[in-house]
C-alpha cells in the first residue's frame, strides 16, 4: 500500500484541539471518554465538550478534546485535527479545521475531490474496511470502527498505548470478551497508522505531571454526591435533559452509601407526574425537617412557579438545580446557556427574590450544594444552584473534592422541643432578632410549636389576615431578611492586577473562558482586573469593585444580557460603565470571543 506523506508542520507539544465527528448511538461516546482519560493519565490537562443531539440515535455527533498543557478548562474553537466519521457532515467538518491542520477519514468509500482543502493535511484510513474485515455482523462493526479511530490517533500523536489497554482492562473487568474486542479495534487503527503513514503528527504528547490531585467529572455527578454529603434525604423530580442525571448520580451514591444496617433504603426518591408536582413534594419534605431537592431546566422552573412562590412567602427552605440549557420554550435541550438568571430570581408572581449560586465548575457544585442547604434552611426560603449543560453534562478535569469531616448541617432557627416547652407562645413569622429570619417549628416536635398559615394574606403571628397594614409588614421583613442574605452569599472571587480603568465580570461556565481572555489580552497589551461572581444577592464588594472603573464587561451566555440587568437592578447602578459581551448559539463560550470582542469595544474609547 502506498504511503501518504503528512505535510510538514510546526510542532507543537500538549497544546491542540481535537474533534470527532459520528453519528449519535453507535458506541463513539465509549471512544471518546477513552481517549480523554488517556490523556488525563499521562499528566495532561484536558477539557472534554460534548455536542450531541436531543434525539436517541441516529443524527451527528461531536466530541471535542482541548489538549492542553497550560491548564485551560474552557473550550477552544481553533480546531486542529478533526477525526470525520460521519459521511454527512464531512463538508461541515472539513470547513472546520484550522489553515494547516488535520483530517482524518474514514477511506474505505471514495471522497469526492471538492471535499479536498489545500491548507490542510488530509488523511485517509480505510477503518470500515478493517473491521469489515476482522469482525463479525453489522452492530460490532459499526461499533469496532468507532473504537479504531482511538488507536490510529494514539499512533499520530503518541498518546501511550499501555495506557489505553489498562483502561480497557479496567472498563471490562467483568466483561473480559469485550476488552479483547474492543483492544483488537483499537491495535487495527493503531497499527495501520504504524505500518501505511509516515508519523507522528507535528501535533503530539508528552507526559506530565500536572493531573495529580484531580479527577475526571461532570458537575451533574458532582451536585448528586453534594447532596448526599448535604445530609438530603428526599429527591424528587421529573426528567428533564440535561439535569436528569443530577437525580441518577443522587440515586446512585445513596444506593451505595445510604442504605441502613438491615438493608432498607435511608433515602426517598421520587419521580413525579410532572414539575410542579415534584417542587410540592420537596416543599412537603422540607415543611417536615427533611432536606429536600429537585433537578430540572428552564421550562420545568416555568411550571414550578407557582409554589416557588407559595415557598418564598410560606417560608419554607427548598434547593432547586437549575441545569440551563438554550430557550425560549423548548429550545434546544442539548446546547447550553446562561438564560435562566432573570426567571429564577424572581419566580413567582408578585413580590418575590430567590437566592442564586453560581457554580463555575464540578467542584463548585459539589461545595456549592452543600451550602444551597445550609442557605435554604438557614433563610427559610428556594435556594437555586444555577449550573448549566456545559458545567452539568460535559468531562472536566477538577481538583480532587475534598471533605471536611467536621461539617455539620447549618438548620438555622429550628426550635427543639426544649425551646418549645420554655416560651410562652409561638408565633411562626415573627422578628425577634431584627435579621428578617423568624423561628420556625417542625411537625410533632411539641405541640407548643402548632401553628396554622396559607399562601394567602398572613400576619406577623401566623394568623390569617386581609388588612394591608399586616400584610405589608410581613413583606417589609421579607425584604430585610433579603438584605440578611446579602452578606451570607458566597463572596465574588475579585482580583486587581493593577490600577486598571477596565475590568470584566463572568460567573458560572464562563469563568474559565474569560480567565484566558486576559491573560489573552495582557499579550495584546491590555490589562483587566476581574471579578467572578458566585451568588446573588450581590454583595457590596461587586459595587465598589464596578465603581472603581471606568468600563466593566460583563461576560454572560444569553441574548438580552440578564446578569446586566440583574446587577442593575439589585445593586441600583448606572448603567453607562457596564458593558456586554454576549455568546448565545449553544456552544460554550470561547476564550476569543470574550478578548476579541473587548478590543473591538476598546477602539471606540
Amino acid at each position: 500500500m502506498k504511503t501518504q506523506k503528512i505535510s510538514k508542520r510546526s510542532k507543537r507539544i500538549n497544546d491542540f484541539v481535537i474533534k470527532i465527528a459520528t453519528v449519535n448511538g453507535t458506541g463513539s461516546a465509549s471512544a471518546n471518554g477513552l481517549l480523554l482519560k488517556a490523556l488525563f493519565r499521562m499528566g495532561i490537562p484536558v477539557v472534554g465538550k460534548n455536542y450531541f443531539p436531543s434525539n436517541i440515535q441516529g443524527l451527528p455527533t461531536w466530541y471535542e478534546i482541548r489538549v492542553t498543557g497550560d491548564g485551560h478548562n474552557s473550550a477552544s474553537n481553533e480546531i486542529d485535527i478533526v477525526i470525520a466519521m460521519n459521511a454527512q457532515t464531512y463538508k461541515k467538518d472539513l470547513m472546520s479545521v484550522q489553515p494547516g491542520g488535520y483530517l482524518i477519514y474514514d477511506s474505505t468509500w471514495p471522497r469526492s475531490k471538492l471535499l479536498d482543502r489545500t491548507d490542510i493535511s488530509v488523511i485517509g484510513i480505510p477503518f470500515s474496511k478493517l473491521c469489515i474485515e476482522n469482525f463479525e455482523g453489522i452492530r460490532s462493526r459499526i461499533l469496532m470502527k468507532n473504537i479504531a479511530y482511538v488507536g490510529a490517533l494514539a499512533a499520530f500523536i503518541k498518546i501511550d498505548i499501555s495506557i489505553i489497554k489498562s483502561l480497557l482492562n479496567e472498563t471490562f473487568a467483568k466483561k473480559k470478551h469485550l476488552a479483547t474486542s474492543n483492544l483488537e479495534a483499537i491495535m487495527l487503527g493503531h497499527d495501520y497508522v504504524k505500518e501505511n503513514l509516515t508519523h507522528p503528527l507535528p501535533l503530539t504528547v508528552k507526559k506530565l505531571n500536572k493531573t495529580k490531585n484531580h479527577v475526571i467529572i461532570d458537575g451533574n455527578t458532582a451536585a448528586g454526591l453534594g447532596c448526599v454529603y448535604a445530609g438530603a434525604t428526599v429527591g424528587a423530580w421529573y426528567p428533564l435533559t440535561p439535569s436528569t442525571s443530577v437525580m441518577d448520580s443522587y440515586q446512585a451514591f445513596c444506593s451505595q452509601y445510604r442504605k441502613n444496617k438491615d438493608g432498607k433504603n435511608n433515602f426517598c426518591i421520587i419521580q413525579a407526574e410532572d414539575e410542579l408536582a415534584a417542587i410540592g413534594m420537596v416543599l412537603g419534605a422540607t415543611w417536615n425537617g427533611a432536606r429536600a431537592f429537585t433537578p430540572t431546566s428552564g421550562p420545568g422552573i416555568s411550571l414550578m412557579s407557582e409554589f416557588i412562590g407559595f415557598a418564598y412567602y410560606s417560608e419554607l427552605p427548598a434547593v432547586l438545580f437549575n441545569i440551563q440549557r438554550t430557550g425560549p420554550s423548548t429550545g434546544m435541550p442539548t446546547r447550553t446557556q446562561q438564560c435562566d438568571l432573570l426567571l429564577c430570581a424572581y419566580a413567582s408572581h408578585g413580590d418575590t427574590k430567590h437566592p442564586m449560586l453560581f457554580p463555575a465548575n464540578p467542584e463548585d457544585c459539589f461545595h456549592m450544594t452543600l451550602a444551597a442547604f445550609d442557605l435554604a434552611d438557614e433563610l427559610q426560603t428556594p435556594v437555586f444552584l444555577m449550573s448549566d449543560l456545559d458545567v452539568g453534562m460535559n468531562d472536566w478535569m477538577s481538583k480532587d473534592l475534598e471533605w471536611d469531616n467536621n461539617y455539620k448541617p447549618k438548620r438555622g432557627k429550628v426550635l427543639s422541643a426544649d425551646q418549645l416547652e420554655k416560651i410562652e407562645k409561638f408565633y411562626r413569622y415573627y422578628d425577634s432578632d431584627g435579621d428578617g429570619i423568624p423561628y420556625r417549628s417542625l411537625p410533632g416536635v411539641h405541640p407548643k410549636g402548632s401553628f396554622f398559615t396559607r399562601g394567602s394574606g398572613h400576619n406577623k403571628y401566623g394568623g390569617y389576615t386581609e388588612d394591608g397594614h399586616e400584610y405589608q409588614e410581613v413583606v417589609d421583613r421579607l425584604k430585610v431578611k433579603w438584605n440578611t442574605a446579602r452578606k451570607m452569599m458566597p463572596k465574588p472571587k475579585i482580583k486587581y492586577s493593577k490600577k486598571n480603568d477596565i475590568a470584566i465580570i463572568a460567573f458560572g461556565s464562563s469563568h474559565g473562558a474569560a480567565q484566558e481572555a486576559i491573560i489573552n489580552l495582557k499579550k495584546n497589551g491590555i490589562d483587566v482586573n476581574y471579578c467572578q461572581i458566585k451568588a446573588f444577592p450581590f454583595q457590596n464588594s461587586i459595587e465598589k469593585f464596578i465603581n472603581k472603573h471606568k468600563r466593566v464587561y460583563v461576560v454572560e451566555q444569553n441574548r438580552d444580557a440578564q446578569m446586566r440587568s440583574l446587577i442593575m437592578l439589585d445593586l441600583e447602578l448606572d448603567a453607562d460603565k457596564l458593558l456586554s459581551i454576549l455568546h448565545y448559539n449553544g456552544n460554550p463560550i470561547y476564550a476569543n470571543v470574550i478578548s476579541d470582542e473587548l478590543m473591538k469595544s476598546e477602539i471606540k474609547f
